[in-house]
């Protein structure tokens, strides 16, 4: 599986999870790493929430349709 996979796969488990909550989660845990000083950590939630953000635009269709 490739980094952009497991990415696509974390934002989908998220968004399943947290439903219209999922970009605020995700901001808040790129908060928290950030304050940790977890620059990896801030790195991946980022591409997750770049991923998210692509899931949620209108007429996006990276899904089976």
């Amino acid at each position: 599986m490739t980094s952009e996979q497991e990415r696509l796969a974390e934002a989908l488990a998220i968004e399943r999870i947290h439903g219209e909550g999922a970009a605020l989660y995700v901001a808040e845990r790129i908060g928290a790493l950030v304050v940790a000083g977890e620059a990896d950590g801030v790195e991946r939630f980022r591409e997750i929430a770049a991923v998210l953000d692509r899931l949620q635009r209108p007429g996006n269709c990276t899904r089976i349709c």
